[in-house]
């Protein structure tokens, strides 16, 4: 699974990674975590408040750090 957390190295952001990288170990699911700061390549995707989650190239959150339920139903589907 490869997620993408789009934001400008925010406190927001870095929760975000944090958060989803906990998850995934307690579900036992093996992800691949990037960041994508660089604003232009943030607009490419279409979000206008960050952190924006991206798993393998669908935009699935944006605008705050997402629950932990959230991300736990993401894991669920994978």
């Amino acid at each position: 699974m490869d997620i993408k957390v789009l934001g400008t190295g925010c406190a927001n952001c870095r929760n975000t990674i944090a958060l989803i990288e906990q998850v995934a170990q307690a579900k036992g699911v093996s992800v691949t975590v990037g960041k994508v700061e660089n604003l232009q390549d943030i607009m490419r995707y279409g979000i206008m408040s960050t952190p924006g989650v991206v798993i393998d190239g669908k935009v699935v959150h944006a605008g705050g750090v997402p629950s932990r339920e959230k991300v736990e139903q993401w894991f669920a589907a994978a």
